[in-house]
């Protein structure tokens, strides 16, 4: 403990030289007990389940979704999550599956990183098929059922039937000529799979790969990971896996080129940014604040307090937020690092204090600034919990950091100081007389001027003024909005690129939007499949959407089996002689044919039966009956048509290669039918550009607050000058955005809190400067304090994270804005008293 160089009066009682030394030593005690405390607790927190978090979509805000509409979501997202696709791509075909068998079994071994390793699954596509056509006679597609309603018009299907007999490459053969002679059931076979260009050869899908002039083959595994993607441990494992699998395939496959894709490697990306922009951003800001602490006191106490009163609040930020969210998600910590720039400001404060009344002891100092600061903390606090009360999870818990942060520094500031920061400072610092000097050069602007000089003087004042007027309405009457919450990630380019060509290979994958269609009752479903199923190949022809998957292809309705049974048997009763006839197929097959068409009059296809074949990729598009609250409404989902009946059962229908999501929803909003696109991304973006509005309204009310507050202690004008700094420093801050063409987003306006909660601290200490007092130590501390700001925040602004950069690129602004207006309060509040009130 450091003994105070404070010198005392030798014939001083020794009762009050013993309390003297005896009170900070308690204050230490007691600040080491609560931290000690505080470090215990956040290890058990630890030990029972508390985490890092690196899901991106556990920052977003939360959705008040239809119990339907939520279990849509939910089986949606479980579908895309943790599964990895790789493309392997070889030179002929054999090769292809050659390597897609090795990988595969190599991952297999690995029982505990990755999980249902799978291709194409050739067994289930027969099982399913020897299913459908025992119900043969209940399936038509669309353009057979066109045919076969219009008159004399089934000869097309005829026609048809004979090329495939004549052709060397036909899939007829005399048994199945026997059971189906127009050839029907294939084509209907054909149309269950996605897409032409994919089929399934020794259990491996495969698609034709065009590279240049060259004809190759890809062949296509898919891997669930055992853990989350999301789990850094399991992103290391998994990586570590598909590397060495990898490695292993192109050392012994000859000019095979892997595509991969999946949340896993966007995932591992974000982690990694996170993990470089915490430890670069952290530790320049750290550094740069170190070299400032020196330049302004050139000590090294003060540099090992500072790094105390930094650790102190981090520790406490830590555990606080461990403890009311059970987790700690990464880019927090990022946000988080700019705690730097605002918790060392009570050290700041504290110092340049010290250094002009070096006489005075560190418990005298605070004393004396301690309501100041005390008063910053407040408003500073205002400013974070401001954050915390929009509903954004992210943001939350960023506010709770920030708030736990400072008053760990103020705590530290308060208990430990007072025992610790009674040592001698150099008599300079290298700061003051820049400091100084600005304040020299501001006065130009006052009106209390030299009396040779006041035409120049207000000259430099009313120029200076109408500059600043004009950028600011040249950049508002530019600036433009966006809240796409694209903006909180966005993945390296060879991640997205590698990702967009595994896509095309798989006949363009889906979107993240879907469909969702809804009815009371199954079949009502299915004849909503089918009709939805209209109104989406309407889309496609209008080339708003490329491609979807339906369940209707696979479970049509009862009232189309039997329409389609209806039509088999018309066309029996009437062609079938011309059929055998003309195919010159032998007539005994007539009475097996009719007698076959009679046993399968009731044999309906159920959905228990397909969805039991069926893989869980399809079968998770079948939502059965599921309870409906008939007074909920959701106001989440655009457009939703979903009727409010007490159960509802449910189909999600995948989309592929959106191109117009306006029309596609507007088309979907006017076929009257209960169905909804179903767009996550849009709803939260429009979420968010309310929780915009909400805060811009929220840093209004927060203004009208700290009015109220700083009007009891400085009365009503000072308090308006006081809060005018920081209000003119975020609008400059938003004419800056719309000059640099930056739209303003929730990122932006979180920030403007901080910005208004930041600034309104440097005007604080200019007003309570008395007017007849040197403003030299509260420029030096603001000076200090800015820089160390600026180094967090400002830094906050290389980051490749969209969010984190916008947030950094507002404060940036908007602390370099308040630390030039800030030290004006001085001026006036010292006009005032020249002039008097």
């Amino acid at each position: 403990m450091a003994k105070s160089d404070v010198p005392m009066d030798k014939s001083q009682p020794n009762s009050k030289l013993s309390r003297y030394q005896t009170q900070p030593r308690l204050l230490l005690a007691l600040w080491l007990i609560i931290m000690v405390a505080i470090a215990a607790y956040g290890a058990a927190l630890w030990q029972s389940g508390a985490k890092i978090q690196t899901n991106i979509l556990a920052m977003l805000p939360k959705l008040t979704e239809s119990p339907l509409t939520q279990t849509a979501l939910d089986r949606v997202e479980q579908r895309l999550a943790d599964q990895v696709y790789i493309g392997l791509i070889a030179d002929d075909k054999q090769q292809a599956i050659n390597a897609a068998q090795a990988l595969m079994a190599q991952l297999q071994q690995q029982a505990e990183v990755f999980t249902d390793v799978r291709s194409g699954d050739a067994s289930q596509m027969q099982d399913l098929s020897g299913f459908y056509f025992s119900h043969r006679f209940q399936l038509l597609t669309d353009k057979q059922r066109q045919l076969l309603v219009a008159p004399n018009q089934w000869q097309q299907l005829l026609m048809a039937a004979q090329q495939q007999l004549y052709s060397s490459f036909g899939y007829a053969s005399s048994q199945l000529l026997a059971q189906d002679p127009l050839l029907l059931f294939p084509d209907n076979v054909m149309a269950l799979a996605p897409s032409n260009n994919i089929s399934s050869e020794q259990g491996i899908l495969l698609t034709p790969y065009q590279q240049g002039e060259l004809n190759k083959v890809a062949a296509i595994v898919i891997a669930k990971g055992v853990n989350s993607a999301f789990n850094p441990q399991a992103q290391q494992l998994q990586s570590q896996e598909l590397s060495q699998a990898f490695t292993s395939l192109t050392d012994t496959t000859a000019n095979l080129e892997i595509l991969k894709a999946g949340a896993l490697f966007h995932a591992k990306a974000a982690t990694d940014t996170a993990k470089s922009e915490i430890s670069t951003i952290g530790s320049i800001s750290l550094v740069g604040v170190m070299i400032l602490v020196w330049l302004g006191f050139r000590s090294i106490m003060p540099i090992s307090l500072a790094l105390l009163t930094l650790s102190s609040g981090f520790l406490l930020a830590a555990v606080a937020t461990l403890a009311l969210f059970g987790e700690l998600h990464l880019l927090t910590l990022v946000f988080g690092t700019s705690l730097i720039g605002v918790a060392i400001d009570y050290s700041f404060h504290f110092y340049c204090e010290k250094i002009n009344q070096q006489q005075r002891s560190a418990s005298d100092i605070i004393g004396s600034i301690l309501p100041t600061l005390s008063l910053a903390l407040l408003t500073s606090g205002i400013a974070f919990i401001a954050i915390g009360f929009t509903p954004f999870p992210g943001m939350q818990q960023v506010a709770i950091f920030c708030a736990a942060g400072l008053f760990g520094a103020y705590l530290t500031l308060v208990l430990a100081y007072p025992a610790l920061a009674n040592h001698t400072l150099a008599s300079s610092s290298i700061l003051q007389p820049l400091a100084q000097r600005y304040l020299s050069w501001l006065s130009h602007f006052s009106c209390q001027t030299d009396a040779a000089k006041p035409q120049k003087s207000n000259k430099a004042t009313i120029i200076s003024i109408a500059a600043l007027v004009i950028i600011a309405i040249a950049g508002l009457s530019q600036l433009t909005t966006n809240d796409d919450i694209r903006n909180l990630q966005q993945s390296p380019e060879a991640i997205t690129a590698e990702e967009n060509q595994l896509r095309q290979l798989l006949s363009g994958g889906t979107d993240n939007q879907f469909v969702l269609v809804s009815a009371a009752s199954e079949q009502g479903l299915l004849t909503e499949l089918e009709q939805a199923d209209d109104v989406l190949a309407a889309a496609v022809n209008a080339n708003e959407l490329s491609h979807f998957v339906s369940l209707s292809k696979y479970l049509p309705s009862l009232q189309r089996q039997q329409q389609n049974y209806l039509l088999y048997e018309q066309l029996y009763a009437d062609h079938l002689n011309d059929i055998i006839d003309t195919l010159g197929l032998d007539d005994s097959i007539k009475a097996t044919l009719i007698t076959e068409l009679t046993n399968s009059q009731n044999m309906a296809i159920s959905s228990e039966d397909v969805l039991a074949l069926a893989g869980d990729d399809l079968a998770g598009l079948w939502l059965p009956a599921h309870s409906q609250d008939v007074n909920h409404s959701s106001s989440s989902v655009s457009s939703s048509n979903l009727s409010s009946s007490q159960s509802q059962w449910g189909s999600i229908i995948l989309l592929g290669g959106i191109n117009d999501l306006t029309a596609l929803k507007s088309r979907v909003d006017s076929s009257h039918l209960s169905i909804t696109v179903v767009d996550k991304v849009g709803d939260i973006s429009q979420l968010m550009a309310q929780f915009r509005l909400i805060t811009l309204q929220l840093l209004a009310l927060v203004c009208v607050v700290a009015i109220g507050i700083f009007s009891l202690r400085f009365g009503i004008k000072l308090a308006l000058l006081i809060v005018s700094v920081p209000v003119s420093a975020m609008i400059l801050t938003l004419a800056c955005l719309g000059l640099m063409g930056s739209p303003l987003s929730l990122f932006h306006a979180l920030a403007l809190i901080l910005v208004l909660g930041i600034g309104i601290d440097y005007s604080l200490f200019f007003a309570s400067v008395k007017p007849q007092a040197s403003a030299d130590g509260v420029m030096m501390a603001v000076f200090m304090s800015a820089c160390s700001t600026l180094l967090a925040f400002g830094l906050l602004a290389l980051s490749h994270t969209n969010a984190i950069h916008f947030f950094g690129l507002t404060l940036l602004f908007g602390i370099g804005f308040s630390f030039l207006l800030a030290p004006f309060i001085s001026i006036m509040t010292r006009e005032v008293a020249h002039y008097g009130k």
